[in-house]
């Protein structure tokens, strides 16, 4: 499995969860399907932040790209879902940010007590994540970290990423009451591990900047379309 591979998944299921909204209105099967995105996309993140050669022109991308996407975004919740918020590339950016911060902090303090420090800043990003109202709110920045600080660990991250998925759905339920429409979305958000752990660190074919104009591009023709 290789990067280009995992980033095709993501950019199909993705406009498959919201060709659903915008058909429908509302929740559908078609965003049963959508939730395979993001986690794709989170843990892109976490391999975007080993491999790059400049964090800052990594950084900036994302926030140019969040800038652009975030009318096409808005105009899309608001007509769709009568909602508003920030679009996911905020939410990617954020996470990224988590994992500069932590890594500079554990570096400065290498023992244990370095990583129980560095973790600190990272839950403030996943409140001020959720303050904003980016897309997936803390849970998205807290998978996006989470698939960099297990990275070593397959075990452990496929475990850790389960757990986060039980504890999402679990206090959507505690706090809307039980659906089964929350265990077939934990299910599919679930999934796209197992296509995760079958990446071998490969990048396949080049893709730069087409996920990042796929993006804003398509939730405008939606929004026109429908």
């Amino acid at each position: 499995m290789t990067s280009f591979v995992l980033k095709i998944v993501a950019i199909i299921t993705m406009f498959i969860d919201h060709l659903g909204y915008a058909v429908f209105n509302r929740l559908s099967p078609l965003n049963y399907i959508g939730r395979i995105a993001f986690p794709i996309f989170a843990f892109q993140i976490s391999e975007g932040y080993v491999h790059t050669k400049d964090v800052r022109k990594y950084l900036a991308r994302l926030f140019i790209f969040a800038l652009i996407s975030q009318i096409p975004f808005y105009l899309f919740l608001n007509k769709f879902l009568n909602n508003s918020g920030l679009n996911i590339f905020f939410t990617l950016l954020l996470g990224l940010i988590s994992i500069i911060v932590f890594d500079l902090i554990k570096n400065k303090i290498s023992d244990r007590i370095g990583k129980i420090v560095a973790v600190i800043p990272v839950i403030c990003i996943c409140i001020l994540g959720e303050i904003i109202n980016v897309d997936y709110g803390w849970w998205g920045i807290l998978v996006i970290f989470t698939f960099y600080f297990f990275k070593d660990k397959k075990l452990k991250m496929i475990i850790s990423f389960v757990i986060l998925c039980v504890i999402r759905y679990g206090i959507q339920i505690l706090l809307y009451g039980f659906s089964i429409s929350y265990v077939h979305r934990m299910l599919y958000t679930m999934f796209p591990i197992i296509l995760i752990s079958l990446y071998k660190g490969k990048q396949g074919k080049k893709m730069k900047y087409f996920c990042y104009l796929f993006y804003p591009i398509h939730l405008l023709l939606l929004y026109i379309l429908f």
